[in-house]
C-alpha cells in the first residue's frame, strides 16, 4: 500500500479564503487577452490545433522528440511486477532531486527485500504512476524509524564539486576600496 507523504500531512497548512463586504466568498475570474472579457473558472480549456486551425484530438496526436523521431510511451509500473535487479549507492540517491514520496505499508516477515533494505541497501527501477512520454527514477529504501519508503525523483543536471580554494576574509580596508569603487558619481551625470 502507497501512502503520500506531503508537506501538508508533515507540517500542515493554512487556506486563505477572501471574503466581499458581505463576508460571501469571492470566486477568481480571469481578464481575457482582449482586456475586456473577464472569463469564470471552468470557461477556458486547452485545445489541440494544426498548423492551419484544424481541431486535433489529443488521442491522434504523437509525442516526437526535438529530432522528429517518435517517443515510446511507458506503461504505468502498477501494470506488471517490477524486478528488482540495480542497485543504488547513496550518492547516486543524492544526485537526485525527490518530488514524491511515499510510505509503503510492509509485512514484517523477515522476507529476504526488507532485510537487505534495513541493512542500507537501495533499489533504483523507472517509476511512472500512470504511464505517460518517459518514467521517473524510482528508489526503494528502509527510514531510520523503521518504514520502508518509495522516491520519485529525477537526476539532477549539476554535479557539486567542491571548492577550489579556500576563501579569505576581507580586511576594512579592501571592503572601503571597493565600496567607493561603487559608488556613482551623480554630479557628472
Amino acid at each position: 500500500t502507497l501512502n503520500k507523504v506531503d508537506r501538508t500531512k508533515l507540517y500542515g497548512y493554512v487556506e486563505t479564503q477572501v471574503c466581499d463586504e458581505h463576508g460571501e466568498p469571492c470566486e477568481l475570474h480571469t481578464i481575457a487577452s482582449d482586456g475586456k472579457s473577464v472569463v469564470a473558472k471552468g470557461g477556458t480549456a486547452l485545445a489541440m490545433m494544426t498548423a492551419d486551425g484544424q481541431w486535433r484530438k489529443k488521442a491522434a496526436l504523437k509525442p516526437i522528440d526535438p529530432q522528429g523521431v517518435t517517443i515510446t510511451p511507458v506503461k504505468s509500473s502498477f501494470d506488471a511486477p517490477i524486478q528488482l535487479t540495480t542497485k543504488a549507492t547513496t550518492e547516486e540517491y543524492l544526485a537526485h532531486n525527490v518530488h514524491l514520496v511515499y510510505q509503503l505499508e510492509t509485512p514484517d516477515d523477515g522476507s529476504e527485500l526488507l532485510t537487505e533494505l534495513k541493512s542500507g541497501m537501495i533499489y533504483t527501477f523507472p517509476f511512472s504512476y500512470r504511464g505517460g512520454l518517459e518514467a521517473s527514477a524510482g528508489f526503494l529504501l528502509y527510514g531510520a524509524y523503521g518504514h520502508v519508503f518509495l522516491c520519485v525523483g529525477s537526476r539532477t543536471l549539476w554535479d557539486f564539486v567542491g571548492l577550489q580554494t579556500p576563501v579569505s576574509a576581507m580586511t576594512d580596508a579592501e571592503e572601503t576600496s571597493d565600496d567607493e569603487e561603487d559608488l556613482l558619481d551623480f554630479s557628472a551625470l
